[in-house]
Order: structure tokens, then sequence, then C-alpha cells
């Protein structure tokens, strides 16, 4: 599903959101509201931090690692995936992270303040969409960037000064505490810093269904969050348990095929635990479920063409 929608109807989104509140975060229902809310979300976030080997997935950022849950990484791969294919700066994906981490978590949830729902917490009362699109999480993302592609110079002011111009919400600082978390995220799923981006998951089991179908679904979310037609894809086989798909990355709207190459691969870590992915392969290095981090390629193994990423995933185990 495309997430750009006719220009009449961006209009009446763009205009609703400088006369509207948007819903404040899922910390509100749990915790309440106002300033409890606020620091529900924090305090999650660096139970994260703070977890000894858990399954997490983590962007470095100057020598710190900013983590997330698989679930919110794989958001994050679509929130800052649709910035690259709307060719915005980095920075726009830096503010829709801190965004939708403050307002939901960084996870598409179906409450919220009033009628508020998804990512972004956007209002069908408020003329965001209908409670169905909403929830789609291409759809709110695409609404939120709508909005603040229409604030002048938002690439040059601070986070929550960009966001609360998009969102009108309630708490209006309360998007600056996740700016640096936001940013480490943004700045690895833009393709900056070759291996910044890696999550501990937990090993796919021999019947795990993914293999061919996962290799469907990987194509399909290439699309969906970054654009990549399917002709810049090829599935080949890897070995008896497993398949892999080659992903050409060259057609993203960066100059450097080095870095167009290390935004997929960030991206296939990202989302591998939705797609089942155990080994992703860009430039020289490898990440592997097992490992959990990136390391050189084994000894003799030429290193992938820049723009080139392998992802390998885990097949069923077929009967004997």
């Amino acid at each position: 599903m495309s997430d750009v929608l006719p220009r009449s109807r961006r209009r009446t989104r763009r205009r609703a959101p400088r006369r509207s509140v948007t819903g404040v975060v899922v910390g509100v229902v749990v915790l309440g509201v106002g300033a409890a809310a606020t620091a529900g979300v924090v305090t999650v976030l660096r139970s994260l931090d703070d977890a000894a080997e858990p399954v997490r997935c983590a962007a470095e950022l100057d020598g710190t690692s900013w983590y997330l849950t698989p679930e919110q990484a794989g958001n994050a791969a679509l929130v800052v995936g649709t910035s690259v294919q709307r060719g915005l700066p980095a920075r726009a994906g830096t503010i829709g992270i801190a965004t939708a981490l403050q307002e939901s978590r960084l996870v598409n949830i179906d409450h919220g303040d009033r009628d508020s729902l998804g990512l972004f917490q956007q209002r069908p009362s408020q003329g965001w969409g209908t409670p169905e699109q909403i929830m789609d999480p291409v759809y709110s993302t695409g609404a939120f960037y709508d909005g603040l592609v229409e604030v002048e110079g938002y690439e040059g002011l601070e986070v929550t000064v960009a966001a609360q111009a998009v969102q009108r919400s309630g708490f209006p600082d309360a998007y600056a505490q996740h700016e640096t978390r936001a940013r480490a995220w943004a700045s690895a799923l833009t393709g900056h810093s070759p291996g910044a981006l890696t999550c501990t998951l937990p090993q796919a089991a021999d019947d795990d269904p993914s293999g061919a179908a996962g290799a469907v679904e990987l194509t399909e979310l290439l699309m969906r969050d970054l654009g990549l037609p399917q002709g810049m894809t090829a599935q080949v086989e890897a070995d008896a348990t497993s398949s892999a798909v080659v992903v050409d990355a060259t057609a993203l709207p960066f100059d450097d095929a080095g870095r167009s190459g290390w935004a997929v691969a960030h991206w296939a870590v990202a989302t591998a635990s939705a797609t089942g992915a155990v080994e992703v392969r860009a430039g020289d290095r490898v990440w592997t479920r097992e490992e959990g981090a990136w390391s050189a390629l084994p000894d003799g193994e030429d290193a992938r063409p820049a723009g080139q990423v392998t992802v390998r995933l885990n097949s069923p185990e077929q009967p004997g």
C-alpha cells in the first residue's frame, strides 16, 4: 500500500494537526496523566539499556548503545525507511522516531487519550483519517511526514519544536528526552556508521515457518519500508536449511552505494525478528543471530560489492 495519498486528502490532514491535540503516550493509560506518563516511557526504555543479555536491538552513536525492543526496532525501520523513500534528510527520521517514542513507545497501539490511536496517537475526530487507516502504520507514518514537511525549516528546529508543530501535544517538551536515542537509530538506518545496529534475538527454531515464506515477507517489507522494487531482490539457494535473498540497495536515494548497502543491512537486522533472518552480510562484515553482533567475514570469503546485501532466512526442517 502506498503511504502517499491524493493531495486533496493530504491537505485535510495537514490542517487538522494545527488546530488539534493528539493523544498522549500510552504511558498515560498505564501510569496516569502528565509527568507520570512521561516518566513511564523513559523508565521502560532505560530498563532495556540496563537489562542483562535480553532480547533487544541496539543502535550505537558516539560509543553509546541505545536500545529498543525488536518490535520497536521494526517500527523504527518503517519510520526511517519512509523518510528515506520520500527523499527526506536523516533529521526527519530522528524527529519521527522521537515523536513515536513519546506518543506510543514506538508500538502500534489501538488505544490512547480520547480517540487517539497508532504509532503517532493520531485522532480520527481531528481529521487524521479513519481508525482503520490510522492503525495502518504505513498510513500513520505517511500522515506524520505529510505534516512535518509543511513545517518551514523543520530540519534546523529542535526536535521538540518540530514534533510539536505537527502533533500539538499537551506535553510539548516531552519529545526532547528521546532525541539522542532517536538520532542513533535514524543515523544507523540511513546507512551511517557500518555495523552500528545490532539485535540479540532468540535462535530460530528448526520448524520456524520462515524460509521461502520469509523471503516473500522480506521482499514485501523492503517495498513497504524503503520503496525498493522486487526487481532489486533475488532469492538464491543458501543451503539445505535456509534460503537467502540478495538485495541491490543502489536504488535508494543516496549518492554512496556503500551507504545504501548499510541502510538496507541495518534495516534487515532491525526487522529480523519479523522476517526470520538469521544472517545479514554487507561489505566485509556479517551479523548472525548466534552472535548478535557484526564481525569480519570468515577467512577466504570475499566482501560483498558496495550496495549489495545478502540476507539468509531460516527454512523449516524438511521431512526425510
